[in-house]
């Protein structure tokens, strides 16, 4: 997809179409990256970082049950040797 770079103030800048915005899960704070290819825009969060919290919270709503019952497994019972 192209686009055209703009003037915005005394910066430049390029608009990007929602659909890749979308797509690549950005907005925002991101980070900026000079490459051998170009320009590389990638979000400024880590993969991840809202987990701990999304933990906490499932853990205080009695939401931290299994899911699925392995207690049953023939593995661990029968075919496991240390």
């Amino acid at each position: 997809m192209k686009t055209q770079i703009i003037k915005i103030g005394n910066s430049k800048g390029i608009r990007i179409p929602k659909p890749l915005l979308e797509q690549s899960n950005l907005n925002g704070e991101v980070i900026l990256e000079v490459t051998d290819e170009g320009l590389l825009i990638k979000s400024s969060s880590k993969p991840r970082h809202k987990w701990a919290d999304a933990f906490k919270e499932m853990s205080e709503n009695d939401g931290d049950e299994m899911i699925i019952d392995d207690s049953a497994n023939k593995f661990e019972k029968e075919d496991w040797q240390w």
